[in-house]
């Protein structure tokens, strides 16, 4: 389906640099933490700071107790510095319980790691009690979390170590942080200048999409010609290709700090604007949204900064291409299973890995580009539900004769919520003629329709 984006220019998922954050007389984030932290120690991005610290730490023999539900790269971290996971299970709307947690606790386990997903809390304060009372390490996996609270207390200040991902929440090239206070963090080594080139390239990058969202044509001129003679300076560099980063962990890049160019954002930022503007995105984007789209979580707890607005889809593939036809970026959630992760385990991680996409609403977008994201999601959940009626009476049509778990196998609304009134309608369309619930369809496809 090709749809006419009226307004010509893509809502990016990530926030995008301004001029004005070079600019002093910023509040600066110095006093959030964990920027002010004295041993907050600054890598090139988060996997690597988990990595120091964990080759660090680890003693040759080390169990880590790991989330089923993660993106992959801090794994590959933990793995690279030899430490070996045994995972705990993740529920729906990305839950996690901490009596099922301490159950999985093995014999040679050291460390929980518990991530905040999406910037909401975990079951943080319950397991640092347990932690302590079994002399085990907590590890708050933060990339998702910087500037959230929990009982007015910032995410990462609970655990014995916590790891964010600053560049996930503000438009920085680079940037992590690792605060471990007494656990390992002063005997880190010492870390090198990462390269100034690619930072200077993303930050051209940014500002072009800074412009764009405004459009303002001819700061984007001046920005096309200094990538110009950026090429010309740099021919052979690759920073000038787009600037997402895999998921992948280089080992080449553990010895990288932040760049100061890094360092220079984020001073310019005032993280008081950012909370409140993230926030208010939030909560309109979940007020403006049909009953289709529903969220992951149900509220918004105090004090939390949203990373994203997540949702469930089916087919979420076909779901982000059409959202991305009408100018609205967003992003397929974790998709892959990790080969370390024994399949059909962990189910409903399974399930999020099939459904979750996650949805701008950073600090950089106004109230109309939120109505114009909520509005494009109705819209592809519209089309989405047509497309199940339609190959679900295709199904009918080819067949009148089927069982409840063809019906699940063929239609995912029909698997997904056994009450709903399009499950009602089909049974209802249908009479069940014998113990096995199979069911023969004498009615019109057009009635099965306006049951669903």
């Amino acid at each position: 389906m090709t749809t006419h984006n009226p307004r010509q220019r893509i809502l990016q998922f990530l926030p995008s640099l301004s001029p004005d954050m070079f600019m002093p007389g910023r509040v600066g984030l110095s006093a959030h933490f964990p920027f002010n932290d004295p041993t907050v120690r600054y890598f090139y991005d988060a996997r690597t700071a988990i990595y120091q610290w964990a080759r660090q730490w680890n003693s040759g023999d080390w169990e880590i107790l790991f989330p089923s539900y993660f993106e992959g790269v801090e794994l590959n971290a933990l793995l690279a510095a030899k430490v070996r996971p045994r995972f705990y299970p993740v529920h729906r709307n990305m839950r996690v319980e901490p009596a099922e947690v301490l159950r999985c606790l093995g014999p040679k386990t050291k460390a929980i790691y518990l991530i905040h997903y999406v910037g909401f809390p975990g079951p943080v304060q319950e397991l640092s009690v347990a932690c302590r009372a079994r002399r085990l390490l907590l590890i708050e996996d933060c990339a998702q979390a910087l500037l959230s609270n929990c009982a007015e207390r910032p995410l990462g200040s609970f655990g014995d170590v916590a790891i964010f991902s600053i560049r996930k929440t503000l438009p920085v090239p680079d940037g992590g942080a690792l605060v471990a206070g007494t656990n390992g963090a002063c005997n880190l080594p010492r870390t090198q200048p990462s390269p100034l080139t690619p930072a200077v390239a993303y930050a051209a990058a940014s500002l072009r999409r800074h412009f764009d969202l405004r459009e303002e044509h001819v700061n984007r001129w001046i920005l096309r010609k200094m990538a110009d003679i950026g090429k010309l300076v740099f021919p052979r560099s690759s920073a000038w290709g787009p600037a997402r980063r895999e998921s992948i962990f280089d080992p080449a890049q553990a010895t990288w700090g932040m760049s100061c160019l890094s360092r220079t954002i984020l001073n310019g930022q005032d993280p008081e604007n950012i909370i409140e503007r993230r926030r208010r995105n939030y909560l309109h984007m979940r007020s403006l949204l049909s009953r289709r789209a529903k969220p992951l979580f149900e509220e918004l707890p105090s004090g939390v900064c949203p990373w994203s607005y997540p949702l469930q889809v089916d087919k979420k593939e076909v779901f982000l291409s059409r959202l991305l036809e009408c100018g609205v970026e967003g992003v397929n959630s974790w998709y892959a299973n990790h080969p370390a992760v024994p399949k059909g385990v962990f189910h409903e991680s399974e399930e999020l890995r099939r459904t979750v996409i996650q949805l701008p609403c950073h600090h950089d977008l106004d109230d109309a580009d939120i109505r114009y994201i909520a509005d494009q999601v109705n819209k592809a959940t519209r089309g989405y539900a047509r497309t199940v009626i339609i190959e679900t009476i295709w199904f009918l049509l080819t067949s009148s004769r089927c069982s409840v778990p063809d019906l699940k196998r063929r239609t995912p609304e029909f698997q997904r919520n056994s009450q709903s009134g399009f499950r009602r309608g089909l049974l209802m369309a249908g009479r069940r003629v014998d113990r096995n619930n199979t069911y023969v369809f004498e009615v019109a496809p057009q009635r099965i329709a306006e049951i669903a």
